[in-house]
This record gives C-alpha cells, structure tokens and sequence, in this order.
C-alpha cells in the first residue's frame, strides 16, 4: 500500500473534522479516486444508525411517560404536566425525524414492541410498580405515539 492510499485514512484518524472537509472538497471537485471510502462507508453506516438510535430513544421516552402517565396514579396529579411535555417534546421531535427519513417508519414498526418491552421493564423499576400491571402489548399505536393530543386512559 503506497503512501498515497494511507494518508486519508490517516487524515481520519488524526483529524475528523479536516477529514470532512477534505472529503466534500474531493467530492466537489468531482476528485473521487483519492476518496478515503473505507471511512466514507463507515461514517456513512453511523449515520444511518445514529437515526435509528434517535428514533428508538425518543420512542422509549414517549412510552415510559405514557405508562407513568396511564398507571402511576400516586404520582399523577403532581407530575403529569412534566409528562406531558416530555410527551409532547418527544413526539415532536420524532415526527421531524420521520418527516426527514420517512423510511424508518417501517422500522418504527418493527422496533415499537422491543421498546415497550424496555419501557415496561424501566418504568417499573423506576415507579415501584409491578411490570405486569403493564399490559404486554404496546400502549399506543404508531399513529397515536405521532397524534400529539392523544393520551392513554387512566387507570386507577
């Protein structure tokens, strides 16, 4: 391997930041046989993981909250404005996040049952609450985690 083939990934490696801007440089100037692609991939790759990331943690806030929300009845009346926000917060972050990338909505779907799963198992340790007052299936549907006016029935 000549040192020419080196000297982006080392780029890369020592300076992420003059790495991209070369990058956009050589792609600009249509210089795309010196691309560094072994590292393009990769960044590329984290990308698309980082909005599956964002989708599932936003997910996981709005479903920890709306099970508070529906089944923590002690704690109710003094929290349920701050949970409501954070709903709402989430809700809209996530519907500009699908609205960006309109093909994670499959894996919104795919994803949404594991979430709830976690959510279940969080906000039972973190509420003291029995995970199986919790119903197994998802509390809300896809098109109700996005309806920003709609919040599960309460349970006392």
């Amino acid at each position: 391997m000549s040192n020419a083939t080196k000297l982006p990934t080392k780029i890369y490696e020592l300076d992420f930041y003059q790495w991209i801007e070369n990058t956009i440089n050589q792609i600009h100037q249509g210089d795309i046989d010196r691309l560094d692609w072994q590292s393009l991939v990769e960044e590329l790759q984290d990308l698309g993981n980082e909005q599956k990331h964002q989708l599932e943690s936003r997910l996981l806030v709005i479903y920890e909250h709306l099970l508070k929300l529906a089944y923590w009845s002690q704690e109710r009346e003094y929290n349920q404005r701050g949970w409501k926000v954070t709903i709402l917060e989430q809700r809209k972050q996530l519907k500009r996040l699908l609205k960006r990338s309109p093909s994670l909505r499959p894996y919104f779907r795919e994803i949404a049952q594991e979430i709830y799963e976690d959510a279940r198992q969080i906000t039972s340790l973190k509420t003291g609450l029995n995970e199986n007052l919790f119903p197994p299936e998802p509390i809300a549907t896809m098109e109700e985690i996005l309806a920003e006016d709609w919040l599960p029935n309460f349970s006392d």
